[in-house]
């Protein structure tokens, strides 16, 4: 059970909407993006459910940006009560940026494993590498210089430079996202980032980013389990192939059978994997390319 299943979403977002059709009528706010009454009204909401709710991770108890950065890695694709028991793991075998640059990339896909997305673990390790090399061991506090790393998206490294130094970014990502579609484009039937980022910007809390950002992103993961997602009126919505029989799956067998078994065939591989000859060589196939395995003669490795 939530500790936040008396919260009374639905009258409150009501009120809200409300209020705002009120302003619209008698003038006072013109478009989604005007109205500051309107914006100090949403962010009340938002941090008030936050006072009272607000999650406990590991990474929002650190202020390293190295441990940050890695959260934010691992949440790009992953559930987050799935993150909040692995990251413990991975930051316990790789507790520096120097640590996870110095360790073998096998080491880092073993700690991995259970994540998917294993190339996630490989930008890691070389994102911790050109960090030591380039930056002193120190995590870049500017969204330009994060962005220019090994496996980091603009969207990305806004947030590491909000929950890492307090940056005033502005960014949106899926729970942002489903919370200001839920507020002020309920009655939309699509929805552009465009449309979201001048209301992004107005909201944003200048002087606690990174509160502001969790707060956002608590009350986000809260409209998932009430109501059907509103990030499916985002025209940047995407809903995610199968995951059962697909290439992504093959490849994490591979992986996972090349670190218990290192130095086999590939007609050897299918045979622990149990899948066809011709789809794992494709699998090895796409993985060499990414610099995740490697082939010496007929031989395997990570």
């Amino acid at each position: 059970m939530q500790d936040d299943e008396r919260y009374d979403d639905a009258s409150i977002v009501r009120e809200f909407r409300e209020r705002c059709k009120t302003e619209r009528r008698r003038g006072k706010a013109s478009a989604p993006r005007e109205g500051a009454a309107r914006i100090r009204k949403f962010r009340s909401v938002i941090y008030g459910y936050y006072r009272k709710h607000r999650r406990d991770f590991p990474w929002r108890r650190t202020d390293d940006p190295y441990h940050i950065l890695v959260s934010e890695i691992m949440l790009q694709q992953t559930q987050v009560a799935r993150v909040a028991e692995k990251f413990v793991e991975f930051i316990d075998a790789f507790p520096t940026v120097e640590a996870l640059a110095a360790a073998p990339l096998s080491r880092v896909l073993a700690v991995w494993q259970g994540m998917g997305y294993n190339r996630r673990a490989r930008f890691l390790h070389e994102l911790a590498g050109a960090v030591v090399k380039d930056h002193g061991g120190r995590i870049p506090d500017d969204p330009e210089a994060l962005a220019m790393l090994p496996g980091i998206g603009r969207a990305t490294a806004a947030s590491i430079c909000a929950f890492a130094f307090n940056r005033p970014v502005v960014f949106i990502e899926t729970n942002i996202r489903a919370v200001f579609i839920h507020f002020f484009f309920h009655e939309n039937r699509t929805v552009s980032d465009r449309d979201i980022l001048p209301l992004a910007e107005a909201a944003l809390d200048r002087k606690e980013p990174h509160h502001w950002y969790s707060a956002l992103m608590d009350y986000g993961a809260m409209l998932k389990r009430r109501h059907p997602n509103p990030s499916r009126k985002s025209a940047h919505h995407q809903k995610q192939k199968p995951f059962e029989g697909s290439r992504r799956q093959l490849r994490g067998q591979v992986l996972r059978a090349l670190l218990a078994h290192p130095g086999v065939t590939v007609k050897r591989l299918s045979v622990i994997i149990g899948r066809p000859e011709e789809a794992v060589s494709a699998a090895v196939g796409d993985l060499v390319r990414e610099r995740m395995v490697t082939v010496k003669g007929r031989a395997l490795y990570l």
